[in-house]
């Protein structure tokens, strides 16, 4: 099975490592159109080949788009004359609109999926085999797509080590702008605090564990948590409303040195890792 990974930076780079254990399985082909990851993809190896027509891409078995969302939808468009058998994957971040810009000539062809992995940093050299093992997959709006190509996909998901679950898009955005989306923000909006005041660089020195756990997916791609944002504007925005509320919460327990209240806060907010 030939395999056309769009896009050679974290993600489809870290699958093209982990298909890559099975080479009597599949062939992995990909398409970047960034010279120094296209370069950076063939010397670490994540790929079999590349291919610098996009239209060879379109021949292959399965494409699997692990660009950003905005790409996908623009891609997605340039793919409509692909084979009735061919399986196309998305990778992306948000869902729903994504899911609802598909094509509608092409949207059997498509499963639109979102691996809930990930690190703070980008590019082929971020590849990581072992990214996809025992982490969530997340199928989106599978009546949608084909009964073959869903077990396409399904196969390949299992090939990988995941684990999968199947929600409707909207639900997923709902649900990922609280657990994903939201805390990116957070994260940026701490890097940034810090950032402004007099003397950021001696404040830092002193960071623990717990700022640098708290900061460290502000090294995100802003070209790619942008896209996501835009995408998922309506319920980043709840979320973020729901998070400054408690913020805000704190805050007034704080000016009220109403501390009974805060501890009995703090042990509400503990309970969160009983279901972890």
């Amino acid at each position: 099975m030939n395999i056309g990974i769009i896009g050679l930076g974290l993600m489809g780079g870290s699958l093209g490592l982990a298909l890559k254990k099975l080479p009597e399985k599949y062939t992995i082909i990909g398409y970047d159109h960034n010279p120094t990851h296209i370069s950076d993809a063939l010397r670490l190896k994540l790929v079999d080949n590349i291919v610098h027509d996009f239209n060879e891409i379109k021949n292959c078995d399965v494409i699997i788009l692990t660009i950003p969302v905005d790409a996908i939808i623009a891609t997605a468009q340039t793919l409509t004359d692909v084979a009735p058998t061919c399986t196309i994957i998305d990778f992306g971040s948000s869902k729903e609109k994504i899911s609802n810009s598909i094509p509608l000539q092409i949207r059997t062809n498509f499963v639109t999926a979102h691996p809930m992995t990930g690190t703070e940093k980008f590019g082929p050299t971020a590849a990581i085999e072992e990214l996809y093992t025992e982490k969530t997959m997340v199928v989106c709006d599978v009546e949608k797509s084909g009964d073959l190509q869903k077990g396409v996909a399904i196969g390949i998901f299992k090939d990988i080590d995941a684990k999968i679950v199947f929600m409707e898009a909207n639900e997923h955005d709902r649900h990922a702008a609280f657990i994903s989306h939201m805390p990116h923000t957070v994260s940026f909006a701490l890097a940034n605090t810090v950032m402004k005041q007099e003397d950021p660089k001696s404040i830092i020195a002193l960071a623990g564990g717990g700022f640098r756990s708290m900061s460290r997916i502000a090294k995100s791609s802003p070209h790619m948590w942008e896209d996501i944002f835009r995408q998922n504007k309506t319920n980043l925005l709840d979320s973020l409303n729901a998070f400054t509320t408690e913020l805000a919460l704190c805050q007034k327990m704080i000016e009220d040195e109403a501390w009974d209240e805060l501890h009995q806060w703090m042990i509400e907010a503990n309970k969160l890792h009983d279901i972890l």
